[in-house]
């Protein structure tokens, strides 16, 4: 059994009594229900049940902060920040929370939230990035219509624990066969690895051991960055039908998205005017912020644009789903946001017109462009992304190759890695994994 195939049960209803523990925050309450139900003869709902199971179990590690706590870490820098003040931070919800115990717990990564609205806490302190070199490459993509990079990375995955003389299964992501990517070539790496199919729906190389618990891989490849200005193309008649549907439990087409596509796409003649109007209404009305682990979320796409708030992958989503509704294909993909020196988890949208084919769409850069007031760079990433990429999938929610059985620490996609020991799979914070950028070259 693929414990990660009970999060595609998600948009199943809880039985009742187990959703009113969950939302008055009596974990242990609703844990004990859903032992007891799934003692009964109900094989239709005991995937659903499992997903919450696993879900609750790990919903403390996200959620670590109760009021105190976060308080005193905000006030260690915004030393006069009153209760009150607090409060209206989390009605207008620029700090994330769930209820345990009865109490409200704060996300994790809510620091880091809240600086990126200094108006809103001005009494944090603020980076200031460097973004001479970015902007001069988008600019350079415009004005050459394109930019290729050679990109070398190195990555690496362990458990903090050593598992040695147990069996450790271990995934790392790496670079897929798409189209912007090719000469994908593997350089080094620990003996014994399994090499996904190129072109796998989420692509990784697989070891399986008894005698060691680290991992590395270090692969080369080229990635393309075209630079297109989609509202020039002129569309075919007809349109392709493929990637249009649902995508249960989190791309779905409910009433609320269905009528908020219908408005914003309200007297669009052309599918690129329909996708550039989802784009403009995302990128000017979400707001960012980090999210739990994936598997806490119900109905992504839905909650997103009713919430209007997300991170990269939350904000795809919503696009993906709005695109498909109007009957535009689009898709996932995912994989690193790489830059000289750095490398970090990221997530965008694809979607197709013909006669061109693929376009682009990344939501969260739009929406941090938008919030930056540089609306020609809002205006860059629709059509068109960037070489500071590494796509390893193209599919949310798929299969590793080969699959991962035990419960994953992203069940929904792969961008650090997975370890699995002895058939139990680690979470996050059990296992170390490290991404260094070796080389990048501009050719």
């Amino acid at each position: 059994m693929n414990l990660n195939e009970d999060f595609l049960s998600l948009d199943i209803p809880l039985p009742p009594d187990v959703a009113r523990r969950k939302a008055m925050g009596d974990l242990d309450g609703a844990l004990r229900l859903i032992d007891r139900y799934l003692n009964q003869d109900q094989p239709e709902l005991a995937p659903r049940l499992r997903a919450e199971k696993s879900r609750l179990l790990r919903l403390s590690h996200d959620y670590p902060y109760d009021r105190d706590q976060a308080m005193e870490l905000i006030r260690k820098e915004w030393t006069d920040l009153t209760e009150e003040t607090f409060d209206s931070l989390v009605d207008a919800g620029r700090i994330d929370w769930r209820c345990i115990d009865g109490k409200l717990y704060f996300h994790r990564h809510f620091l880091g939230c809240l600086r990126m609205y200094p108006k809103q806490a001005p009494g944090l302190k603020q980076e200031t990035p460097d973004h001479t070199d970015r902007d001069a490459l988008l600019h350079r993509m415009q004005t050459e219509g394109q930019v290729t990079a050679e990109i070398t990375i190195k990555a690496s995955i362990r458990p903090h624990e050593s598992a040695q003389g147990k069996t450790v299964q271990a995934w790392l992501p790496i670079a897929s066969d798409c189209p912007q990517q090719s000469r994908i070539e593997i350089l080094d790496a620990t003996p014994g690895y399994i090499l996904g199919p190129a072109d796998a729906p989420q692509r990784t190389i697989y070891w399986e051991s008894t005698t060691q618990d680290h991992f590395e891989v270090t692969y080369r490849y080229l990635h393309k960055a075209v630079f297109q200005d989609p509202m020039v193309l002129t569309c075919d008649p007809v349109q392709p039908t493929f990637l249009t549907g649902e995508q249960a439990p989190h791309i779905r087409f409910t009433p609320y998205l269905r009528a908020l596509t219908a408005r914003v796409t309200e007297g669009c003649k052309t599918p690129l005017e329909r996708a550039k109007a989802i784009y403009d209404y995302l990128t000017t009305h979400l707001d960012y912020r980090y999210q739990p682990a994936y598997l806490q979320l119900d109905d992504i796409a839905d909650t997103c644009v009713r919430e209007l708030r997300g991170d990269c992958g939350v904000m795809s989503l919503a696009f993906i789903a709005m695109c498909r509704i109007c009957g535009i294909p689009a898709q996932w993909q995912s994989g690193l946001f790489v830059q000289p020196g750095d490398a970090g988890a990221h997530d965008w949208a694809m979607f197709y017109v013909a006669p061109y084919g693929w376009l682009w769409a990344d939501i969260s850069f739009g929406v941090s462009a938008h919030r930056n007031g540089e609306e020609w760079r809002r205006q860059h990433y629709f059509g068109s992304m960037d070489p500071w990429r590494m796509v390893a999938n193209s599919v949310f929610q798929a299969p590793l190759s080969p699959p991962d059985l035990a419960l994953r620490d992203d069940p929904c996609d792969n961008q650090m890695g997975e370890l699995a020991v002895d058939g139990i799979g680690l979470a996050g914070w059990e296992m170390d994994h490290k991404v260094e950028v070796l080389e990048f070259n501009i050719l």
